[in-house]
């Protein structure tokens, strides 16, 4: 393992050798290496061989000779020369030149004909094929090395890899590229919290640390967490655990599936919309986008649950940020915009479905309280009196009325969320107008006669705003007597 600071050059001499193999692997960038063998026209005097203090290769490089360039090679690949060795070389010479400031690089040297065994076998089918993709995952596989069907497997295993940038050479060039990426990201976190680019070989000197199989002799692999959406670079290697060298299968790119975008409907100012959502599922939210018109950006949003013990959650946003995030229920909401050309609203189901609607005029008064009272004092057999709280606003006001037992009561949703225009005019029993300075003395009342003596009428109170949905008070229920 050789550290270059631009220029590295290497002496070795073979003694009755007829081949030999140099390997050169480069770790995090670029080299050019060649290998020459050098001859010495004349030997060295003893004289000059015991005065110089010198060492033997730098007098034979500076002695007189020839020299024959055998190899050359430039790139980040790794490369292999194989070849018979020089009959009249005294000395071979290998250089090496980093094309950066600095680099790294392995060098292996092998003496004699045919494989060293030092490096593991990749099959003849070296490609990493890609089984199946999904969001947040990848599935790999690649025809085993024949190094794990020899009697040394038990050495072997596998290393999956994977990055956003490039397909890699060789493990040294994963080790040291790791080893840049987490140092640079050390630097960066000190000023800001940031995850490593390269998430999966984080200790280039532990194999433990290293991602998916690289402890096991499978080959298939599915590498997980991966983001959505993102292209992906994956390489195997096959690696000797006892010698420390490894060798590369060819690498695959694989994109992860992006998420599935959510379909967003656009509500136009002053409409009325159900919501009805599942327990699961995509169903089991709503994102719903508000333009409003003009220049002021802004918009009233109301909404409110229609079960009977109906949550849910609703977040509004607006300018690529989170404006608020409320929790309704059965009680009216009303969440004032502005300020956003667009806003988005997500509704997420706490309960079985909700009504909003949207506008763009002012904030508008709401009563105290939406209890109806009644007196007991001023029942009879055949009236009753109601009374409520209203607003500052001069306001409509409408009562209707139902015998206990009707359609109603058999309908799924709550009647909380039913609207005067589900109601027939034969059970409107009376609209007034009403309107008090002071919230505190904001009390009307309403006296409702015709009724029929010992029988049980729930009463509902609407309050009917020009725009926007109406505010439907609690329902209440009262029998009137059955003697006078």
């Amino acid at each position: 393992f050789l550290k270059l600071t631009f220029f590295r050059r290497m002496y070795f001499t073979l003694r009755k050798a007829a081949a030999m193999s140099v390997t050169v692997s480069p770790c995090d960038s670029p080299i050019e290496w060649s290998l020459a063998a050098r001859t010495l026209k004349d030997k060295l005097l003893k004289s000059q061989e015991w005065s110089s203090k010198k060492s033997m290769p730098e007098m034979w490089w500076r002695g007189p000779g020839t020299e024959e360039k055998i190899h050359t090679f430039s790139g980040s690949a790794v490369d292999t020369y194989s070849g018979p060795t020089s009959p009249r070389a005294s000395i071979y010479i290998l250089r090496l030149r980093s094309k950066q400031q600095s680099g790294r690089a392995t060098v292996y040297l092998h003496q004699g004909p045919g494989l060293s065994g030092v490096f593991p076998v990749i099959p003849s089918d070296p490609r990493v094929h890609t089984l199946g993709v999904g969001m947040t995952s990848v599935t790999l596989s690649w025809t085993p090395s024949p190094s794990l069907a020899g009697p040394a497997q038990d050495k072997y295993d596998y290393c999956v890899l994977v990055n956003s940038k490039r397909n890699l050479p060789s493990l040294c060039a994963a080790q040291e590229t790791t080893r840049e990426e987490t140092n640079k990201n050390r630097e960066k976190t000190e000023k800001k919290r940031r995850m490593t680019a390269w998430p999966i070989l984080k200790d280039p000197s532990s194999h433990g640390d290293l991602r998916c199989a690289c402890e096991g002799t499978e080959s298939v692999c599915t590498v997980s967490e991966l983001l959505p959406d993102t292209q992906y670079y994956f390489d195997v290697f096959v690696r000797d655990r006892v010698n420390g060298t490894s060798a590369a299968y060819e690498g695959t790119v694989a994109r992860t599936h992006g998420e599935a975008r959510p379909s967003v409907t656009a509500l136009r100012e002053g409409e009325l919309r159900w919501i009805t959502f599942q327990d699961s599922g995509p169903r089991s939210e709503s994102f719903f986008s508000f333009r409003p018109r003009g220049s002021q950006q802004s918009g009233l949003l109301t909404a409110q649950g229609c079960g009977g013990g109906s949550k849910f959650k609703i977040t509004v946003s607006g300018k690529a940020r989170v404006l608020t995030t409320q929790a309704v229920g059965k009680e009216l909401v009303q969440i004032w915009l502005q300020g956003s050309p667009l806003y988005l609203i997500h509704l997420e189901r706490e309960g079985p479905a909700t009504s909003s609607a949207y506008h763009r005029k002012g904030v508008p008064s709401l009563p105290s309280t939406l209890q109806v009272k009644s007196f007991n004092r001023l029942r009879g057999c055949n009236s009753v009196t109601l009374a409520w709280m209203g607003t500052e606003e001069r306001s409509l006001y409408c009562v209707y009325q139902r015998k206990q037992g009707g359609r109603h009561d058999e309908d799924t949703l709550d009647a909380s969320c039913l609207g005067p225009e589900s109601r027939s005019d034969t059970e409107r029993v009376l609209c007034k107008y009403f309107q008090e300075l002071n919230p505190r003395r904001a009390v009307t009342t309403a006296v409702i006669g015709s009724l029929e003596p010992g029988t049980t009428y729930v009463f509902d109170v609407y309050l009917m705003r020009r725009w926007g949905i109406p505010v439907k008070y609690a329902s209440k229920t009262v029998k009137t007597r059955k003697e006078c």
